[in-house]
């Protein structure tokens, strides 16, 4: 079997290249990738070649395909796992395999399996520990946003509370609490505020920050405050580029503070805001991840002493975060797709993937086994005045809010220039 794939070489040097797969081996699946979202964790990889602590230091001769959002099909089922899964199968999958105490990681480590790539061959690990995950929504790239999704559910499961003198945790946000989410109008802040509306366990206030109104503006769009409120939930957005965001944050709470806050952007300033905002038993989660080994803020600790605040980090979910996330977006309870701002093919990959921080907007979207250029949904229209495949996605979009939709993607997969092998 014949792929296109993605392959990192070394630093800064992905490729798009051709090659045959060896045929699966017994306990091996093999898979045809629909769709992949383009994560900051790949730049991370591409920029740092075999500095990175998941990437193998033989690259240069056995190099990995990129990506690790991503969803497809089942084409092959090698015997040992026939019982499980059949060809036809949609699939999502959890990269964090955490086998055997290895950092080997699907879109980092594997020479053949990876997200950029038209197919791809499952290692075994992955289903011994249960990462190949059944995907029953009808649009493949809600499965691609459910990875991105996941390390979000992550994030609600590991805050924390205490109660005075009790020396257990109470795992998870404080239901009917005050969170705010700070830096949070991104694209990974639109999938917390779609969570924290439409998960079992909700604030009972939700205050979202950023310094960027357009940013803000749109998320409003997307995720209303009326149908927060729907849900028992007070939603604020709030520009915080003012004179006093400290302020004017904590007078939202009656002066109280907030029982959860999430942090988005790796910003000594935003963290330090952070700890100012917090109430009593205040849960802080450093959600962002920094590129900078030494990033360092300062932290009130006469509160933690005295008022119980503390802090916790995440980084991914687990494969139940996973679950959760294909299973709520399965049931429509998650809608991701206000996450989504560029589409794009296999052949725009690797220039995307190494901009990527340069680049506006919020996730980027290939469809691996199209070509395209990366383009921002905005764009569509403009580009459908001379161009009749992005006229009609316009129109697709444009009768979803401006949002990438199941029926765009069915008619780019059957309208768009197949990826020449």
């Amino acid at each position: 079997m014949k792929t296109t794939a993605v392959r990192l070489y070394g630093v800064n040097d992905l490729r798009m290249e051709s090659f045959e797969l060896p045929p699966i081996k017994e306990d091996e699946i093999l898979v045809k990738v629909i769709s992949d979202s383009i994560c900051m964790s790949s730049y991370k990889a591409a920029i740092q070649g075999s500095k990175h602590k998941r990437v193998p230091d033989d690259i240069a001769t056995n190099p990995i395909i990129i990506g690790h959002e991503f969803c497809g099909e089942i084409v092959e089922v090698g015997s040992k796992w026939q019982d499980q899964f059949k060809p036809g199968d949609k699939f999502g999958i959890q990269p964090a395999l955490n086998y055997k105490g290895s950092m080997a990681t699907p879109g980092y480590a594997y020479p053949y399996l990876g997200g950029a790539a038209t197919y791809a061959i499952m290692a075994p690990e992955v289903m011994e520990m249960n990462c190949l995950l059944p995907y029953r929504a009808e649009s493949y790239f809600y499965g691609s946003l459910a990875e991105p999704l996941s390390c979000i559910v992550g994030t609600f499961h590991a805050q924390y509370h205490t109660r005075y003198g009790v020396y257990e945790h109470d795992m998870g946000i404080r239901e009917g609490g005050t969170m705010a989410i700070l830096a949070g109008a991104g694209p990974m802040g639109l999938g917390a505020i779609d969570y924290a509306i439409h998960c079992d366990r909700k604030p009972g206030l939700l205050v979202i920050t950023d310094i960027d109104q357009d940013r803000l503006d749109r998320a409003q769009s997307i995720y209303t405050v009326e149908e927060a409120a729907q849900h028992g939930v007070k939603l604020i957005y709030m520009n915080t580029s003012g004179d006093d965001p400290i302020g004017d944050l904590r007078k939202l709470t009656g002066d109280v503070g907030y029982d959860d806050v999430l942090v988005f952007a790796p910003v000594p300033a935003v963290i330090e805001q952070g700890d100012k905002i917090l109430a009593h038993d205040g849960c802080l989660n450093f959600f962002a991840g920094p590129t900078n080994p030494n990033l360092s803020a300062l932290f009130n600790f006469y509160n933690v002493h005295y008022a119980s605040t503390h802090i916790v980090g995440t980084s991914g979910g687990n494969t139940q975060d996973m679950l959760e996330s294909l299973e709520m977006i399965a049931q429509g309870k998650l809608n991701p797709a206000g996450m989504l701002t560029h589409i794009g093919g296999l052949d725009a990959t690797a220039e995307a993937t190494l901009n990527l921080p340069k680049i506006p907007g919020g996730k980027k979207l290939i469809y691996t086994n199209i070509s395209l250029p990366l383009t921002a949904i905005d764009d569509f229209e403009k580009l459908g005045e001379t161009d009749p495949l992005f006229k009609e996605l316009a129109r697709l979009c444009g009768a979803n809010n401006g949002l990438w939709c199941q029926e765009a993607e069915q008619y780019l997969l059957a309208n768009a220039k197949p990826i020449e092998a």
